[in-house]
């Protein structure tokens, strides 16, 4: 009696943790493919941009008021945010930070962000940026005390 010949069976591959799963996965795919997102994001960043750098926020009529504002006459954290991306696409670096200082340093980390997005994406690695409560609780403070100080008469700087 003959044994029959079993078929010879890869060996199982390791383990690996389900990061480095999607990491390979994601360094596997075409160029074109990772670089979608990032630049679609930047598409879609770049048009914003546009659209209020054409349009100017300081002619009334053309976009709304902000609620808070116009319900309490207090600024929000975003009042002037509008104003500060207008002159920030007019090059008007100083302007921009006169209407919302804390809307330019958004875009500032933003665009840093993007910047990392893109090499990542190059480079075939993912992005994946985690905040730990502690910053999350940092930028909400950041946020209120902007807010507070620029409604206070010390701050009026800072209001749009």
């Amino acid at each position: 009696m003959t044994a029959e010949p079993t078929p010879q069976t890869a060996p199982p591959s390791p383990p690996y943790p389900p990061e480095l799963r999607e990491a390979e996965e994601f360094r596997r795919r075409p160029l074109r493919r990772r670089l979608l997102a990032p630049l679609a994001t930047l598409a879609g960043v770049g048009a914003a941009f546009a659209y209020v750098g054409a349009v100017d926020p300081n002619e009334p009529g053309h976009y709304p008021v902000c609620p808070l504002l116009r319900l309490t006459g207090l600024y929000c954290p975003g009042c002037g945010g509008l104003r500060s991306a207008h002159a920030v696409a007019h090059g008007d670096l100083v302007t921009a930070l006169g209407a919302n200082a804390l809307a330019v340093a958004g875009y500032a980390v933003c665009a840093v962000l993007m910047v990392v997005w893109l090499v990542h994406a190059v480079r075939g690695a993912p992005t994946r940026i985690v905040l730990r409560p502690a910053w999350w609780w940092a930028i909400g403070t950041v946020a209120a005390l902007f807010t507070v100080i620029r409604n206070l008469p010390f701050g009026s700087g800072l209001a749009p």
